[in-house]
């Protein structure tokens, strides 16, 4: 029951994965086609994880009335829906409407599976974990670039990944009862909890803990960490394409590129994360990525993004993982499990708010300051994951 139940949440996060990626690759044509402004992707992008933030914060009281089961069923559900809305939007502002359910389903499936997870397994299944999201979101711009590429364009892209996630949804139904085991023993790692109990601090969490600098700090590493990891998805398309004339299909596989380096990077971190520790991964990881994004950031020889789309999700790859198992680790378990659903809510705000201030940004300068950004968020996480790792 265990293995089947662990293959079950892999594939949650799989179906997590797989519409996050691929907004960057769609919005030049979805702009194109709906005369939207540059910055409109932004907006997007702050609906879907501003809910994603409130389903986060909720996933605790949610988790305890109806099981993590029936949230991730439901919020599958969502997302299928949300994500057949965007194919069959007719304008911009529809668009709008259907990200309210897709940013709902993400944030609930997100947080509650990342509490069981950090206080069931080991660092290593953590990693394993968030690669799954990474095959999703390597996945994802593949099936949109190639859709467009052969002619039906992205609301083919959007219906064909919906269509996934409604057979995800339907595999989740059918192995409910997975969820409503007892005594089911995880393996390496375990604390002891019950699983099914979802890990998201519940109604009666005491939040005394949050009295002090240091979970606030962690969780700002969130909000750091998420308008990294999205302005670079976001934005950097757009840029290959309008700033340095790269080919549409060609920007598209270059973005995967990047997914598949954190996919690969979270695969190769598990299995040495339980040696080395989880600070040095994310302290090793954030310096790795510091030399993609100044790559990135050479206009002269658009090549170079290659190479440093590669080394920014390698780089990517342990830090939220690691730090999110590092949690309980860090703090008391009254103060852990509120954390842990802050620290998600702050990744969705930091995926929407800051990448959507860039957007602003370059529809008023130029899509080139994309790079700098991303290095200046890059250092201020090293400093404050330094000043963290010193107080606790």
């Amino acid at each position: 029951m265990s293995f089947f139940l662990l293959a079950v949440i892999y594939l949650a996060f799989v179906s997590l994965g797989l519409p996050d990626s691929v907004l960057g690759v769609a919005w030049p044509s979805m702009r194109s086609g709906f005369a939207a402004p540059l910055e409109g992707a932004g907006l997007i992008a702050v609906i879907l994880t501003t809910c994603s933030a409130v389903s986060s914060v909720f996933s605790g009281p949610v988790n305890a009335r109806f099981g993590t089961g029936r949230v991730v069923l439901i919020s599958s559900a969502l997302t299928a829906a949300g994500l057949m809305g965007y194919s069959l939007a007719p304008s911009y502002w529809w668009v709008l409407v259907a990200a309210l359910p897709l940013g709902f389903g993400q944030g609930a499936v997100d947080s509650s599976l990342n509490g069981y997870v950090a206080s069931h397994y080991s660092s290593r299944h953590m990693n394993w974990l968030h690669a799954s999201w990474g095959i999703g979101a390597t996945a994802g711009p593949v099936i949109m670039t190639a859709l467009m590429a052969g002619g039906p364009g992205w609301r083919s892209g959007y219906r064909a990944i919906s269509l996934v996630q409604a057979s995800l949804a339907l595999l989740f139904a059918l192995t409910l009862g997975l969820w409503n085991g007892r005594g089911v023993k995880a393996d390496d790692g375990a604390h002891g909890h019950v699983p099914g109990s979802g890990g998201a601090p519940g109604s009666r969490t005491r939040i005394r803990g949050l009295a002090r600098a240091e979970p606030w700090v962690q969780i700002s590493m969130y909000l750091l960490y998420a308008a990294c990891e999205f302005t670079v998805g976001i934005w950097t398309v757009s840029m290959l394409i309008e700033s340095r004339g790269v080919d549409p299909s060609v920007a598209g596989f270059w973005i995967s590129l990047y997914y598949g380096g954190i996919t690969a990077g979270r695969v190769l971190t598990g299995t040495v994360a339980d040696r080395l520790g989880n600070r040095f991964m994310v302290r090793s990881g954030l310096a790795l990525a510091l030399v993609g994004a100044v790559l990135l950031g050479i206009r002269a020889n658009p090549y170079l993004a290659l190479p440093g789309l590669l080394l920014l999700g390698l780089g990517f790859a342990p830090v939220y993982p690691c730090l999110m198992h590092e949690t309980p680790r860090r703090f008391d378990e009254d103060t852990y499990r509120t954390v842990i659903g802050f620290q998600v809510a702050a990744a969705c705000l930091g995926a929407s708010v800051l990448p959507g201030f860039v957007g602003l940004a370059a529809s008023r300068a130029s899509l080139e300051i994309l790079a700098p950004c991303v290095l200046g968020f890059i250092v201020a996480l090293l400093a404050l994951g330094e000043w963290l790792n010193r107080r606790t």
